[in-house]
C-alpha cells in the first residue's frame, strides 16, 4: 500500500506540472509567435508519439525488466521539459520541448503502469489504479489552477508572465522526481509484490483471444469517446456558460473522475469487467445530454457523466490487464493498451470533429453507438469468463 500511495503522489506532483502547463500551451506558443497550424502540430502530433512510442518501450521493458530505469528516464523528460520553458523565446525550441515531454510519457508509463500492476495485486487492482487516479486528478486540477492564479496575479509584460509561471514548476517537478528516488530505493524490485505469480506462466506469442477481444472493446469505447476540448467548444458557441465558468465544468469532471476512479476500481474488485461495463454505459449518454439540449443541467449532468466515465477508464482498464497477463508480459500489454487507446481516441475525436461541423445528430449517434457497442464486446468477454 505505502508503493502504491508514493506513486500516487508521483502522479499527483508530475499532473501539476504538465497538465498546468497543457492549459497555457497554446497560448503560450500564439506569444512566440506560432500559428494556428503550429499549435495543433504541436499537440497532435505530440500525442500520437506518446501513444505510439507505449508499444515499443513497453515491448523493451518486458525484455529487459529495466522498470526503473524507463521510469526514471521517462519521467526525467516527463518533468523538467515543462519547467524549461521558462528560459525560452523561441516557438521551434517550445514545440521541440513540448514534444520531448510526451515521449518522456511514452517511455515511462508502460514501466510504470507495470510496477503498479504488480503491487495493486495486495489490495485489489480496481482499488489500487483507482487510488493512484484519485490522487492524479487532484494534480490535474491543481496546475492548471496554479499557472491561472499566476497570470492572472504577476504584474509585468505577459511572455514574462509565462516564463515566470514555468519556473515555478521547477519545485512540483523536483518533489515528484524524489518522491520517484525514494520508491526505487524502498521497492528496487517490485515485481517482487507479484512474486508468487512470477515463473508461473510462460510468456506467449500472443495475448489470447480474451485480450483481443478486451482491446477491441477499448478501441470502440475510445473512438466513441468525445474529447473534453469539443464538449468546451460547444458550450462556449452555444453560450450556455461563459467562458469563465467552463473551466469550472472541467474542475467538476475531474472531481467526477477521482470518485468514480476509487468507486469503480473497488467495483471492479468484487464484478470484474462489469463495473466498466456500467460505467461505459452510463458515460455513453454524456454526448446526447451536452449536444442535443441547451439546457444548463443537461449539460452539468452530462459533464458529470464524462467525468465518471473517465475515471473508470483510468482504474478500471489497467486493473482489467493487470488481471490478464502474465507479470513477464505486462509491460508490452500496457504500452498496447495505451496505443490502441490513444490511436482510437485521436481517430475518433478527427472524426467527430468533422461530422460535429454539419451532421452534429449523426455525431451523437456515432458516438452513442461505439460506446455501447464496446458495452457489448464486454458483455463478451463477461461470458467467456476471461475477467
Amino acid at each position: 500500500m505505502i508503493f502504491i500511495v508514493l506513486m500516487g503522489f508521483v502522479s499527483l506532483f508530475s499532473d501539476v506540472v504538465y497538465e498546468g502547463a497543457r492549459g497555457v500551451a497554446g497560448p503560450f506558443l500564439l506569444q512566440l509567435g506560432a500559428g494556428a497550424a503550429v499549435v495543433a502540430f504541436a499537440a497532435g502530433f505530440g500525442e500520437f508519439v506518446g501513444y505510439v512510442l507505449r508499444l515499443f518501450t513497453g515491448y523493451l521493458v518486458d525484455r529487459t525488466r529495466r522498470h526503473w530505469l524507463f521510469t526514471l528516464v521517462g519521467y526525467s523528460f516527463n518533468l523538467f521539459a515543462i519547467p524549461l520553458l521558462a528560459f525560452v523565446w523561441d516557438w521551434r525550441l517550445a514545440v521541440f520541448l513540448m514534444i520531448l515531454e510526451r515521449t518522456g510519457k511514452a517511455i515511462r508509463k508502460p514501466a510504470r503502469d507495470s510496477m503498479m500492476s504488480y503491487a495493486v495485486k495486495q489490495v485489489g487492482a480496481g482499488f489500487g489504479f483507482g487510488i493512484e487516479e484519485a490522487l492524479d486528478q487532484i494534480g490535474a486540477v491543481t496546475g492548471p489552477l496554479l499557472l491561472s492564479l499566476i497570470l492572472s496575479f504577476k504584474s509585468g509584460e505577459l511572455i514574462k508572465r509565462y516564463h515566470f509561471g514555468f519556473s515555478i514548476l521547477w519545485i512540483p517537478a523536483s518533489i515528484s522526481m524524489a518522491l520517484l528516488l525514494t520508491g526505487k530505493f524502498l521497492f528496487p524490485r517490485p515485481i517482487e509484490f507479484e512474486k508468487s505469480d512470477v515463473g508461473k506462466s510462460q510468456p506467449s506469442g500472443s495475448l489470447g483471444m480474451g485480450a483481443v477481444l478486451y482491446l477491441i472493446a477499448v478501441g470502440l469505447l475510445a473512438a466513441g469517446f468525445v474529447d473534453f476540448p469539443l464538449l468546451s467548444y460547444h458550450m462556449a458557441k452555444r453560450e450556455i456558460f461563459s467562458s469563465a465558468i467552463v473551466p469550472l465544468l472541467y474542475s467538476v469532471a475531474m472531481g467526477v473522475d477521482a470518485a468514480a476512479a476509487i468507486f469503480f476500481g473497488k467495483l471492479y474488485d468484487k464484478l470484474g469487467i462489469t463495473s466498466l461495463m456500467i460505467s461505459s454505459a452510463v458515460g455513453a449518454f454524456a454526448t446526447p445530454l451536452v449536444f442535443l439540449s441547451d439546457a444548463r443541467l443537461f449539460t452539468i449532468v452530462g459533464v458529470s457523466l464524462w467525468g465518471i466515465s473517465m475515471g473508470a477508464q483510468e482504474s478500471v482498464m489497467k486493473a482489467v490487464i493487470a488481471k490478464m497477463t502474465p507479470p513477464e508480459r505486462r509491460g508490452f500489454a500496457y504500452g498496447l493498451l495505451n496505443s490502441v487507446f490513444g490511436i482510437s481516441w485521436f481517430a475518433g475525436s478527427f472524426v467527430m470533429g468533422l461530422l460535429y461541423q454539419n451532421w452534429l445528430g449523426v455525431m451523437v449517434i456515432l458516438s452513442l453507438s461505439l460506446q455501447l457497442a464496446s458495452v457489448l464486446v464486454m458483455l463478451l468477454l463477461k461470458v467467456r469468463a476471461v475477467v
